[in-house]
């Protein structure tokens, strides 16, 4: 068994269709990501699960809301631009997105160049994705949990035994997460929806 075996919901399981990514399969997908910065080991990280996990709540308290305006991440924004007002969930679709995007790259890294360790893997993801939107007094507290990384062969370690599947399913699911990632930024691009979020 590995770390993979054991999600809820993997990306790769959530179809994309007509250019339209499932909320539901989404949150739980998203939900199945967060549980990888445990395997990180350090409480370093709990600001970016917490953050994260608030974000992914934000969307869900939408989609429970609505289910049915809201089936697709993309009516979900339609559906709150509509509405006006306050857009929750949208923001935190877009600073959830961001996060899923960090942890992208970041996995990314760590596939195409096997002799990084996993603190470099990360600090070079965060100052690719996240730095750029976070304030002077965010960034030290992000910075201190990528140097708090674990070494790389502890960490697949903890994604499973069998380190050839470990890295056979790690891809697919960046792949997956990846598509995804850019899916949801095209949409919140085409229409501006992340403006002054």
């Amino acid at each position: 068994m590995t770390f993979f075996d054991d999600m809820k919901t993997s990306f790769k399981d959530v179809e994309i269709q007509d250019n339209e990514i499932p909320t539901l399969k989404f949150l739980e997908a998203s939900e199945s990501l967060v549980t990888l910065f445990d395997l990180l080991g350090s409480s370093a990280f709990s600001v970016v699960q917490s953050d994260m996990t608030g974000n992914i709540n934000k969307v869900s308290n939408k989609f429970l809301s609505d289910p049915e305006g809201c089936a697709t991440l993309q009516k979900l924004i339609l559906t709150e631009v509509k509405e006006g007002g306050k857009k929750t969930a949208t923001q935190g679709l877009l600073w959830l997105t961001r996060g899923l995007q960090f942890t992208a790259v970041a996995m990314r890294k760590c596939i195409d160049n096997p002799d990084w360790e996993l603190s470099k893997a990360f600090e070079k993801s965060y100052s690719e994705t996240l730095s750029k939107y976070h304030s002077m007094l965010v960034k030290p507290i992000f910075k201190l949990a990528m140097k708090a990384c674990p070494y790389r062969k502890d960490f697949f370690a903890k994604l499973g035994e069998d380190l050839a599947k470990v890295n056979e399913q790690l891809l697919q699911w960046v792949v997956a997460l990846e598509n995804i990632v850019q899916e949801v930024m095209k949409f919140f691009d085409s229409g501006n929806y992340g403006k002054g979020l």
